[in-house]
């Protein structure tokens, strides 16, 4: 754990000693904005609330999260610099797990500067702020969620473009995978409940719940195991790249 929370502080800095971080932020929060306000149709709407702005944070993630992930392992082989952080006396799920926690806390960050949102709405109107807080919780652990499978892409690629494409379309399917199109292809032969494992997979279904104000344990265990899931195989990922 010390040598996890080392590797977690290094790669947090290094984050915020690069534009990277700067940037990430600035386009994350001009994004957000526009999508709340503009595309979002937040005045025509006439209600005091955040449901624009957490409608579209799946398909912001789907690109910028990617773009954060790409460079968790592949710059380091790039590099050769996984070389050194292997022979550190550390395991490799330490440095996963490390890497993995500093781009999340980064993500946090990122989602927690959004808050002038928040105080904006609560200025316009009488809106539920225990719902904001719950939206704000589903956001961070649908984060999370796609960040793994970055990690995973980017320990599996060495070229960072490839690993964002591959997170990209990766992500797109676990979205896509609640859509009434997309499950409305398998209900015509597959058996019931194999459509509502299909629907159990998306990121959609189980964010709409938590943006609804109902933080359940059956959405936080999908999550939360979705990410275990992910970092799990990144972690023997990079133990089979070691071994060749």
């Amino acid at each position: 754990m010390a040598m996890m929370r080392v590797i977690f502080k290094r790669e947090l800095l290094s984050y915020f000693s690069t534009p990277l971080a700067y940037v990430f932020i600035v386009i994350f929060l001009m994004l957000s904005g526009v999508f709340t306000f503009y595309l979002g149709n937040f005045y025509e709407r006439d209600q005091a609330d955040l449901m624009p702005f957490f409608n579209f944070h799946p398909w912001l993630y789907l690109f910028l999260v990617p773009a954060i992930s790409m460079r968790l392992w592949s710059e380091e082989r790039k590099s050769g610099s996984i070389e050194l952080l292997m022979t550190l006396p550390i395991t490799k799920l330490d440095a996963v797990l490390g890497k993995f926690l500093a781009a999340w806390v980064f993500l946090g960050i990122a989602l927690g500067l959004t808050f002038p949102m928040w105080i904006t709405v609560n200025y316009l109107g009488d809106p539920d702020n225990g719902v904001i807080v719950t939206s704000y919780c589903g956001s961070w652990l649908m984060a999370g969620a796609f960040l793994a499978i970055g990690s995973c892409m980017s320990a599996l690629c060495k070229s960072q473009v490839i690993a964002f494409i591959l997170g990209v379309v990766i992500c797109f399917m676990f979205i896509l995978s609640g859509f009434p199109m997309v499950l409305n292809m398998f209900r015509g032969w597959a058996p019931m409940a194999a459509v509502d494992l299909i629907a159990s997979l998306s990121f959609l279904t189980h964010f709409a719940s938590v943006s609804k104000g109902v933080l359940g344990l059956r959405d936080i265990l999908y999550f939360v195991s979705f990410i275990c899931v992910w970092l799990a195989a990144t972690t023997i990922i990079i133990n089979l790249k070691q071994a060749d």
